[in-house]
């Protein structure tokens, strides 16, 4: 009997997911799924705790999922990317296998390991590679000189024209196959550090429900409300969409079923919900069209060579929430202790770490996946160098967020402060955002520490 090797990776579902319906269309061939832990691997990557508990949970569910298709779900475990070269091989020699299918991941080092799956595998199996966890295919939206866009705009419209002409399709979720005797065992706990995440559920049906309530009943007014943290207005999918519990194409579909024709309405709640999707899919193609972006480069070369003061104390302190400049710490202390962070915060924290302290982006990045459940590389990335005017479509280097208004613009009275800085509950909204005036005055917030820097002194040292 012909065997099929299902290899699932960051596309941990069973609906739209076009390598295993492709998989499972052989209806006489039985079908194996595979799941390898790379632990070392992650720290390397700085995977989160966070995430790679998520990962866990989602497995469990997963291999219950597969079981009800009659789709035995192996685990394996093993250090590197190398080692899990050599597990497929092994296992496709014990089963005799004749395809493998798994969907396409971009990163350098993933796409090193396929190329080097495919030179060690036997001449008569064959690899099976899918784009399931994008729209389109990377380098396949190109300028008219056929090369990646540099400017999102002009690749958002190029996309744009494409996708309208041929929508893409859910991939169906394959029917039950014949039984296979292959015993499977529960997902052993990994090798890894444990934390809790908040936000997200590893269920299928829960993340589609939270997929179906955000379409429904808050995209119309999601380009209004969006940018104020103490709404719960974002849609709240980005580690779904990281592991690959939902697709973008899932997000697409959910979205025209209330919203038809969207895009006909760039101003439109749901046209500016696709374009974070958008932007999601550039920085997928970005890294392809450029590796240097995953190791550590920045997509502007000059500034390789800017000299940052990356006073570590000053880090320190960004890390805990303790700058003194509320919405700043605010943020921080969400991302501490939910391992993930409102997006608007993200680029003014962003911006504070790099032209107020002058701390090497990548000190900032490096934390936030050592954080973040939602953490993805590319789009982890492409924001940290957006807002440190090193990448692609970055804002201007002389362009700095004032920490203070930003605060005052997007949490006026301080509700989302006050939510994670208990020790400012008291202080009035005339100076929720200053609150060393505050404390001049009355003299009863010294737990809460001065701004560790100046910001209109820092600005003028950029």
């Amino acid at each position: 009997m012909k065997t099929n090797l299902i290899w699932f990776r960051n596309d941990l579902r069973i609906m739209d997911n076009p390598a295993l319906e492709k998989a499972c269309e052989d209806k006489d061939a039985s079908v194996i799924g595979l799941y390898i832990a790379t632990p070392q691997q992650w720290k390397a990557h700085d995977m989160s705790a966070r995430q790679a508990c998520f990962i866990h949970d989602r497995l469990i569910q997963l291999q219950d999922e597969l079981d009800a298709l009659n789709i035995p779900l192996l685990f394996h475990s093993c250090d590197s990317f190398t080692d899990c070269v050599n597990v497929i091989v092994d296992l496709c020699k014990e089963y005799s296998v004749n395809q493998i299918f798994y969907n396409n991941q971009y990163e350098y080092n993933e796409r090193e390991r396929d190329y080097l799956l495919k030179g060690k595998l036997s001449p008569d199996i064959e690899c099976l590679e899918f784009d399931g966890n994008l729209f389109t295919a990377p380098l396949t939206i190109l300028n008219s000189q056929k090369q990646m866009y540099k400017i999102f705009t002009p690749f958002r419209n190029a996309f744009l024209d494409q996708f309208v002409q041929n929508i893409p399709r859910i991939y169906n979720q394959p029917k039950a196959i014949k039984k296979t005797k292959i015993k499977t065992h529960k997902i052993p706990e990994f090798d890894y550090a444990k934390q809790d995440y908040e936000f997200f559920n590893p269920n299928t049906q829960k993340a589609l429900q939270k997929l179906e309530e955000f379409c429904a009943e808050k995209v119309e007014d999601y380009a209004d409300k969006r940018n104020i943290p103490s709404l719960d207005h974002t849609s709240q999918l980005s580690a779904y969409l990281a592991l690959g519990v939902l697709s973008v194409r899932q997000c697409f579909h959910y979205l025209t079923q209330e919203h038809p024709h969207f895009w006909e309405n760039q101003k439109s709640g749901a046209f500016t919900w696709f374009n974070e999707l958008i932007w999601r899919e550039f920085y997928q193609h970005l890294i392809v069209a450029h590796p240097y972006l995953c190791k550590h480069k920045p997509f502007i070369n000059w500034t390789d060579h800017v000299k940052w003061k990356n006073n570590k104390d000053h880090f320190e302190q960004w890390k805990a929430g303790n700058t003194g400049y509320p919405i700043i710490d605010a943020a921080m202390r969400q991302l501490n202790q939910t391992g993930w962070m409102h997006n608007r915060l993200r680029m003014i924290i962003a911006s504070f770490l790099v032209k107020d302290l002058l701390i090497d982006w990548r000190w900032g990045e490096q934390y936030f996946m050592s954080q973040l459940t939602d953490g993805d590389l590319a789009a982890n990335n492409g924001g940290w160098q957006w807002a440190a005017s090193t990448g692609t479509d970055s804002t201007p280097y002389f362009r700095i967020f004032n920490p203070t208004t930003q605060g005052k613009r997007f949490d006026p009275k301080g509700e989302f402060i006050r939510q994670w800085i208990p020790e400012l509950a008291k202080v009035p909204d005339k100076f929720i955002h200053e609150p060393q005036l505050w404390s001049e005055k009355k003299g009863n917030i010294t737990e809460y520490p001065q701004p560790i820097v100046t910001h209109d002194i820092a600005k003028k040292k950029l």
